[in-house]
């Protein structure tokens, strides 16, 4: 018989498939990867199980325990599909311009959601970030995940979403385009690709109201860059650890409008349902066409 022995089996190995009508004005091979085809429907299921099983191993996290996290609600699904398997109780913080649907199933798997506001800096007491913080000096055995800060987010892409990349294109990917939230996953899958081919192509995806593309091309943190958008999972109001500038060769900044309306043509056109983010990805990569060739082999993270 051919089966797994429990859902969380099922995370990685996802797909590669080739855009066609929706990149028919972008030169190269536009392929996406489809992380959508996770068992918690999100690359983040990847993370979740490294974070957690690292925990156990170091002893940070200990059985019967409560894992705690502030998350756009992916990173909250691949915790909790991990926290029913080792029977671990879970809080998660979240921002309530997150959508509806995220928090009902986050509920339906048995997560306790806290709402905080949004138009807030991380550094006031009421944000997701300090809620969560705070909620773990109260709770005895409780582990704050972090996956900002926590480097076993960009170990876990480097060590399996990196390698997928490279054996799916056979070692033949020129640009690898993802939106950039936390920033494991661009710089966990740079540092393996780059350490293939130090050639490739890494376009990181911002959002307006996030500091990146500002701090990254000039090194300064402007908090007048910080303001509230729609778009969830990409940009941030801080630079977590697990981002390495270095091994990012651009960024580009996308409207929250032509994020949406990117994830409307994606639906239409190629039949692929899926969040602003990948949207935004996708519209990045429109807005940078003209430094592509037709010999490009691009890799776009559909989160």
């Amino acid at each position: 018989m051919k089966y797994v022995n429990h859902i969380t089996d099922l995370i990685g190995n996802t797909p590669l498939v080739k855009l066609n009508k929706v990149t028919s004005d972008i030169p190269g091979t536009i392929l996406a990867k489809l992380e959508s085809c996770n068992p918690g429907h999100s690359i983040k299921d990847r993370i979740g199980l490294t974070m957690i099983e690292q925990a156990e191993l170091d002893g940070t996290l200990k059985k019967g325990g409560y894992i705690i996290e502030s998350t756009s609600g992916n990173t909250g699904m691949g915790l909790a599909l991990v926290a029913i398997k080792k029977g671990y109780k879970m809080i998660v913080t979240m921002p309530d311009k997150m959508s509806k649907e995220k928090i009902d199933i986050l509920k339906a798997m048995g997560v306790k959601v806290i709402i905080t506001p949004t138009n807030v800096s991380a550094e006031d007491p009421k944000s997701y970030y300090s809620v969560a913080k705070q909620l773990q000096k109260e709770i005895k055995n409780s582990f704050y995940v972090n996956q900002y800060d926590n480097l076993n987010n960009r170990k876990t892409h480097f060590e399996s979403t990196g390698p997928e990349i490279w054996t799916q294109t056979d070692g033949k990917i020129t640009h690898l385009v993802a939106g950039v939230g936390t920033g494991g996953t661009i710089t966990g899958i740079a540092m393996f690709l780059k350490s293939k081919n130090p050639n490739i192509k890494i376009w990181g995806i911002d959002t307006y109201g996030s500091v990146y593309k500002k701090f990254h091309e000039t090194g300064k943190f402007d908090k007048n860059e910080i303001y509230s958008y729609t778009t969830e999972g990409i940009g941030e109001d801080i630079i977590p650890e697990n981002v390495d500038f270095k091994l990012i060769d651009y960024f580009e900044k996308v409207t929250d409008k032509n994020a949406a309306l990117m994830t409307r043509k994606l639906a239409l056109k190629e039949g692929i349902l899926a969040g602003n983010s990948c949207g935004a990805a996708l519209a990045g990569l429109y807005q940078l066409r003209k430094k592509l060739s037709k010999n490009d082999i691009v890799v776009i993270i559909m989160p």
